[in-house]
């Protein structure tokens, strides 16, 4: 049923101007009871609910909004606050969030809240809100999404997170503004933390959404080019299936033996591939902090020898 209605309102979507979006909220403990009959008979199409945050946390009224979005016939997406600040927890605290994420129908994309880590660089945060994308979209299969104000998005998230779609806070204007960040389009944009709607007391967070937060099919196997010391077993680890699938899906005869160039299909999604260009003053060690990895991953996938001795403008595959 979820389906043949999702499916009902992309193709209503395509038949309307590009600049159309639709109306959503976001919402969480804070809004108290909501009566989602009438949140969606005042024209809301859309709801985001906060699921969880931090490593443990789950939203108090989680399960009540979610039940009462699905009742009402709402389309919702579940949306995570990040504590964390380094990748190791980031990566933490996306398997919380996709754990939730199992139990749930949803047809939106999952969200990374970021927000409230004024205190990072542009590489740490970078760092720290990749490390959770990534990790979310391993786990669940679907890619996410990152809601971000314009100055975080701007200041603090570096190139390698745009590859995710943008769900910008940004009040106060007509439209939104992706000027000075990595960005060149929005999916989600909030534009009031003022909302008043029929069905929730007080204010609500409103937003509108492009259709590109709907969950699509996705492409059930990527292409991946055989290098130098790759073997199924290490293949299988990586990418989160087993040989025997990797062996059935490419019809090898022999598992023990693969080639180098070979093209193999790997079950589900292609991941980012991220490199880094190494900087004055740089040390593998250092690097491998600020990916949350460790040095010998790095210096294995790059076949680097030595791993004391690296130089200024080598650029590094990273795991």
């Amino acid at each position: 049923m979820w389906k043949k209605c999702l499916a009902l309102l992309l193709c209503l979507l395509t038949l309307l101007p590009s600049a159309m979006a639709l109306e959503g909220i976001d919402v969480s403990v804070y809004q108290g009871n909501i009566d989602f009959a009438a949140v969606r008979d005042s024209g809301i199409q859309v709801v985001y609910i906060r699921s969880s945050y931090g490593s443990r946390g789950v939203d108090g009224r989680f399960r009540q909004n979610r039940d009462g979005a699905r009742a009402a016939g709402l389309p919702f997406g579940l949306y995570h606050y990040m504590n964390a600040t380094d990748p190791a927890g980031a990566r933490r605290e996306a398997e919380h969030f996709a754990q939730l994420l199992q139990e749930q129908e949803y047809q939106c994309r999952p969200v990374l809240d970021f927000e409230g880590h004024r205190e990072l660089s542009m590489e740490e945060a970078t760092a720290a809100a990749l490390a959770f994308l990534e990790r979310v979209e391993e786990l669940t299969g679907h890619r996410p999404m990152i809601y971000a104000d314009h100055s975080t998005a701007s200041a603090q998230l570096g190139a390698a997170v745009a590859e995710y779609p943008l769900w910008l806070a940004q009040w106060g204007v007509s439209q939104p503004s992706l000027r000075g960040t990595h960005w060149t389009e929005w999916t989600g944009w909030q534009y009031s933390n003022q909302g008043q709607i029929p069905g929730i007391a007080g204010r609500v967070d409103r937003d509108q959404f492009q259709e590109g937060i709907f969950l699509t099919e996705e492409p059930a196997v990527f292409p991946y080019t055989v290098r130098r010391g790759d073997t199924l077993w290490g293949l299988s680890r990586r990418f989160g299936t087993t040989v025997e699938r990797l062996v059935e899906l490419n019809h090898i005869p022999n598992p023990n033996l693969i080639y180098v160039n070979q093209i193999l299909e790997i079950p589900g999604r292609a991941p980012i591939e991220k490199t880094y260009m190494v900087q004055p003053g740089d040390t593998l060690w250092r690097i491998s902090r600020m990916y949350g990895v460790t040095v010998n991953q790095i210096a294995e996938l790059n076949h680097i020898s030595n791993p004391n001795l690296i130089y200024p403008g080598q650029v590094f595959q990273i795991p």
